[in-house]
């Protein structure tokens, strides 16, 4: 198997670390303590070809087809380059769960719309799925679309949805025949501004506090059948589908991230001293570190082999459970074990290795919880 990467993808993937550090760390504490999203970053990341990545050449991209591979080694190197896990995450939402859909499953009408002005920066795209009640157990949904002369009239509420309070338009997840189950679940686009449409402020959260979370609510919300994404019926393919890239590039990120984050410790433990002597003498620290490495690496080898595997067109559903779960629930050993390496001062906010864990747990949340995982996982074993 050859693990090697094109000289042109790491340099490429080197020219946004590059940007990444210069460009989008100036202010990265004082918009975490604000909960602060800033459009002007979010327009460099643009500016820079980031959000077009996701895109083909004929709607705004920078390649006649999307080379995912390319796109996943550039993801991971945003979050090594960028400290700040919320914008990181804020692009990869948009990038493989509202335009990665659209490339695949809208119409021409739809792609000529959206992508362009999402690959410009000039337009924000959310994905609307989990409800309040209807998280883990995703296809009980209970927002539903009832079919009228012309379109659909949406009912219902989406609850803890990413850019949902600044969006311009969500790519939403509704029942058109609830009696169907999962196969009565058809996907939409609606925009900011449509009547019976509402969005909540952001609220308040724990990590990745950059990028604003928050509900989204429809009362006798009419849509035009054009808003339609394929056909009815479609949702839980068009789901299903977006979900695999999004785990990859999502958590290439936070690889990027913890890659970042194993070189700061054992460049602290190099010159820490305690007791006259650096810390790296000290077998508990280097033991930390060591599992530090291990986890970054084996969470690597997933990642690169779900990402192969959606690139040749396969199906990686498994892989991507897999690594949904090794690498959200590594981000979280490892921070911890950052906190530990750097003693006391990690608990302030200045150094940033407390906001690193902040930012890690919800990995273990969004996208699928790890308990879901598991459960994916055993079914897929045949148990």
């Amino acid at each position: 198997m050859d693990f090697s990467w094109p000289q042109e993808y790491l340099d490429f993937k080197q020219s946004i670390i590059q940007f990444a550090k210069e460009e989008l760390n100036k202010d990265t504490i004082e918009r975490d303590e604000t909960q602060t999203f800033s459009p002007t970053l979010w327009k460099k990341c643009a500016n820079f070809g980031i959000q077009g990545l996701a895109i083909e050449k004929a709607y705004g991209g920078p390649l006649e087809e999307v080379d995912f591979m390319r796109a996943m080694l550039a993801m991971e190197g945003l979050g090594y380059g960028c400290d700040d896990n919320g914008l990181a995450f804020g692009l990869n939402a948009q990038m493989w769960t509202v335009q990665t859909p659209i490339l695949h499953f809208g119409s021409e009408a739809q792609k000529e719309k959206y992508l362009r002005p999402m690959a410009r920066g000039e337009m924000i795209g959310a994905h609307g799925l989990t409800e309040p009640n209807s998280g883990s157990d995703v296809f009980s949904m209970q927002l539903t679309a009832t079919k009228v002369d012309g379109g659909y009239q949406l009912n219902g509420k989406k609850h803890l949805i990413t850019l949902g309070p600044i969006c311009d338009v969500v790519l939403l997840f509704a029942s058109t025949k609830p009696s169907l189950g999962k196969w009565g679940i058809s996907a939409f686009l609606v925009e900011k501004g449509t009547p019976g449409f509402r969005q909540s402020n952001k609220k308040s959260k724990l990590g990745m506090r950059s990028v604003p979370i928050g509900d989204l609510e429809f009362t006798d919300c009419f849509i035009p059948e054009e808003q339609l994404i394929g056909k009815e019926g479609l949702g839980f393919s068009i789901l299903n589908h977006s979900l695999e890239y999004d785990r990859c590039c999502i958590l290439a990120s936070q690889l990027g991230a913890m890659e970042r984050q194993l070189e700061q410790a054992i460049d602290y433990a190099k010159k820490r001293e305690q007791f006259k002597q650096p810390i790296k003498s000290f077998q508990s620290v280097t033991n930390r570190i060591a599992d530090m490495k291990l986890r970054l690496e084996t969470s690597r080898l997933l990642l690169y082999k779900t990402a192969w595997l959606k690139q040749q067109g396969e199906t990686a559903m498994l892989e991507a459970a897999l690594l949904k779960l090794q690498l959200s629930e590594s981000f979280v050993a490892s921070s911890i074990d950052a906190m530990r390496t750097f003693g006391g001062i990690s608990y302030l906010t200045e150094t940033g290795v407390e906001r690193d864990l902040r930012d890690a747990v919800g990995g273990v949340l969004y996208a699928g919880t790890s308990d879901i995982q598991r459960n994916i996982i055993s079914k897929l074993l045949g148990l």
